[in-house]
Formats: C-alpha cells, structure tokens, sequence
C-alpha cells in the first residue's frame, strides 16, 4: 500500500496524512473547502483547521473526489454523522478491494448504527477497518509519538495497513475487534463534555477522575450491548483515549463541556467553532439506545441532560452525585 487517500481536511484528517506522508506514502488530501485546498497548495499549511504546522511539499491536496480513484487504502476523516453520503458519493469512484479506514469517531445518529455498519452498507465491495486512540491531531501532525487501535476482521488487510501507515512515532496496534474499537471512541466523547463540565463548575480533580473510571463502566456496558471485547474497551481506543480526551482542553468535547460548566449555552459555543464537537451528537442516540435497553448510564444522561433537555447544569450534576450507593462492580 504506497499510495494513501484522505477524505476530509480537517485537523485529524490533515494530521493523517501527515502521518502518512511521513511514513513514505503518496498522500492525498480531499478538502471540501477551496479555501484549505488552495492554502495546502500555496503555502503547504492547514491555516483554517491546523494552522502553526508545515506539511511536507509532496503532500497534494484536492477537492476533486476523482483524485482518489487510484488509492491504495483511503482514510475517511469526515464528520460521523455526513460520512455515509460522503462514502456513497467517494464509491462512484473508488474500485471494489480499496479498505476503507473510518478515523472519525461516533454513532450514526440517524440509525443508530456503528459508522463501520453505514459503511459497509454504502460500500459493499470494500474492506472496512477502524484507526482509533489517545490522539490529538497537533501532536501527531507534529511528529510527536503515539499508539493507537488498527481494527478490522481481516488480519492480512489489517496488518498492511499497519505498515504502509506505522512508523516508530506513529504506532498502529491490529485488533480484529472493529466494534470494541469504535464503542470506546464514541462514547468516550460524552464523558469527556461530562468531565469538562465538571471542570468549568470548579468541583476539582478528584471528581475528574470519578467521572473518568465510572465513565469506562459506562463504556464497558455499552460496549457489550454491542458484543465489543472487554480488553479492547480496556486498550488503546477504549481506556486510553477516554484518559486523554477526559484530561485537556485540546480535546474538543472537554473544552465544550468546560465551557456548558462555565455558564455559557451550546449555542454561543458551536456559533463560535469551525470544528465539531462529536460528543454533542453522540450523546442523544447512546442516550436512547441505552434507554430502550435499560442500561444504567447515569454520566451519559446528565449530559444528555443538559445538552438535550436545557435542564440547570448544577443541579443535573448535584443530582448525579446524589444517586443512592450501589456496588462498584454493578
């Protein structure tokens, strides 16, 4: 796999290819925006999505999805909630046999499926894989180390991957277990706006940390709704990037969260971002899934809450930690 497409030019997705570009690969970058493509060509900076870093001259950028016909393996780093029609639009042009790699992180809101579901269904023909981790796009894009979960059924597909993208600072791990890796990643994003909130109210450390790990209880139950493996909640995508979203405000979902915490509405905050907040969509459909199957989320209902409902920030979370005692292992 030599030559590597990315859809979506954003900050991970132009991370990405970064990554891929350094690793030796013929990278393609999509940008809806002319604006980022123009920019990435000219000046061979992300200025809109990831400004302050230089990308490798060879690294093309496009907003032609036809640019992508002749890649081995293609990235998609589109929104999760628009990556089905990206994906029906991209397989008007790329073969039968291209793996498909999902690198964004949710649930379909829509349908309540798994992005690996819609995929699967817009792109009969193609393999599926998930890349998924304790990542923040500024620090990959840098160069700076990290490990994340490369899942998919097959192994040989999987472990191509993994050395046409893997390289000593960027270190993709094979799990066969593609719906463990993308439950942690999805769900992970709710937690971490709980865990902002908790920082903006002022309530300390202490009750980060009790969000984080009754957070991954959370993860844990949902993710069995859905037969993930436990270690893989407990691995790379699951534990790990609950643990680095949940502790900076470079994590989108925290500072969002942080900011709810801090008084302001969901509406003054996304007026103000170019960037999404995944956790904000996420958190209706886990929410109601989790409903209909009566799995107890408590941190996922506040923050549903919250964000949904309208209801006081304070008082959700008085009431959250007002909850009668129970085991820890229930």
């Amino acid at each position: 796999m030599q030559k590597i497409g990315v859809l979506g030019a954003g900050a991970w997705g132009t991370a990405l290819a970064a990554a891929a570009a350094a690793a030796g690969r013929d990278t393609v970058l999509w940008a809806r925006e002319a604006e980022v493509v123009d920019a990435i060509t000219k000046t061979h900076e992300n200025t809109p999505f990831l400004p302050g870093v230089t990308l490798d001259p060879k690294l093309k950028a496009t907003g032609e999805l036809s640019d992508l016909a002749d890649r081995d393996a293609i990235l998609l780093v589109s929104p999760a909630q628009h990556l089905r029609t990206m994906v029906r639009d991209l397989k008007e042009h790329v073969p039968d046999g291209v793996p498909l790699v999902i690198c964004s992180k949710g649930i379909e809101v829509a349908t309540g499926k798994l992005l690996s579901q819609a995929v699967a269904e817009e792109a009969q023909g193609n393999p599926v894989a998930v890349l998924s981790g304790p990542t923040f796009a500024i620090e990959v894009a840098r160069g700076l180390p990290c490990a994340l979960t490369l899942a998919t059924e097959d192994k040989t597909t999987g472990m191509k991957l993994v050395e046409a993208l893997g390289r000593p600072t960027f270190r993709p791990y094979y799990n066969a277990d593609i719906v463990g890796a993308q439950i942690g990643g999805a769900v992970k994003n709710v937690l971490a706006i709980a865990t902002g909130i908790s920082a903006g109210l002022g309530v300390g450390e202490n009750a980060r940390a009790a969000v984080i790990t009754r957070g991954l209880a959370e993860i844990i139950r949902f993710g069995k709704l859905y037969g993930a493996r436990e270690e893989t909640l407990m691995g790379l995508s699951g534990l790990g990037d609950l643990i680095l979203t949940c502790s900076s405000t470079q994590s989108r979902n925290m500072s969002l969260g942080k900011a709810i915490g801090e008084g302001q509405t969901l509406e003054e905050i996304m007026a103000g971002r170019r960037s999404v907040a995944e956790g904000a969509h996420t958190v209706e459909i886990v929410y109601k899934i989790a409903a209909e199957k009566k799995l107890d989320m408590p941190i996922t209902t506040a923050v549903y809450r919250i964000l949904k409902e309208g209801k006081d920030v304070r008082q959700v979370m008085d009431d959250l930690m007002a909850r009668p005692f129970t085991s820890e292992n229930t």
